[in-house]
């Protein structure tokens, strides 16, 4: 290969390199800002989350596009709000569903932020796990473009729980905590029993587990302590035997010395 053909070829896979990372890099959408969104909710709660959208026009360059949202809240009410770029609401609309759309986004109506709430009650767990912890969806918001090509913009979500799968859970964690700082076999295998029980959803049972296997890992770490405190104590009288023995034999050599002297 030629010099000239080879620096033809080098400026070919360059560009292609170029395209594809180009390709390769996700489209970004819609800017968030501030947001207000719970993070740890018990089932039947109502709960309100919040999200301001910036840079509505930029990533990608629209001058208009339509946006859209879905939650697992039940109940919901949605609120949708549009402010100028002196903070003044130019418009609003509301929505009733667990989702959304044709919310307008329009450069020409001058809506330079949009603030979007969700109200609705926490949804029931359709499956319990204790890792990871259950979790649902609070909120979701889609940019639709003309054409049909939609980005997300972000999604939002929360743990839930009942009052006794909160408190099975709970009990599991202070378990862990005490079973992590002792190697003992059967604290564990109450601990992962516990476990099992929790996501069968027995929870007074995994809370009576997990107990017994924290007060197993107590017992265990107390016998610990009591047994390094005994070699302390051993050693202790090693040491001061070697020290007494030590004393009396530099005695009899000094006594020794004496006599001969």
């Amino acid at each position: 290969m030629t010099k000239t053909s080879w620096s033809r070829f080098s400026r070919l896979a360059l560009a292609c390199l170029f395209v594809l990372s180009v390709a390769t890099v996700p489209v970004a959408a819609v800017s968030v800002g501030d947001s207000a969104v719970p993070s740890d909710e018990e089932v039947g709660t109502e709960v309100t989350a919040t999200a301001t959208l910036t840079e509505l026009y930029q990533n990608p360059s629209l001058e208009s596009w339509t946006l859209a949202g879905s939650t697992e809240l039940t109940e919901v009410t949605w609120t949708v709000e549009y402010y100028d770029q002196t903070g003044a609401k130019v418009d609003q609309q509301s929505f009733d569903g667990q989702s959304f759309s044709g919310a307008q986004v329009n450069a020409d109506d001058g809506t330079s932020r949009v603030e979007v709430r969700v109200t609705g009650t926490v949804p029931e767990v359709g499956d319990y796990t204790y890792d990871p912890a259950q979790s649902f969806t609070v909120m979701g918001l889609e940019q639709t473009r003309e054409g049909g090509s939609t980005n997300e913009i972000e999604t939002w979500t929360a743990t839930h729980y009942t009052e006794e799968s909160r408190e099975a859970r709970d009990a599991i964690d202070e378990a862990s905590t005490a079973v992590e700082e002792v190697d003992d076999d059967e604290a564990e295998r109450r601990l992962q029993n516990a476990i099992e029980a929790y996501d069968g959803e027995e929870f007074n049972l995994a809370a009576d587990l997990a107990g017994q296997a924290q007060e197993r890992a107590e017992q265990t770490r107390q016998s610990n302590q009591r047994m390094q405190l005994a070699l302390y104590g051993v050693g202790g009288l090693v040491v001061i035997g070697l020290l007494v023995g030590g004393f009396l034999y530099w005695r009899s050599q000094q006594s020794g010395h004496d006599k001969l002297g």
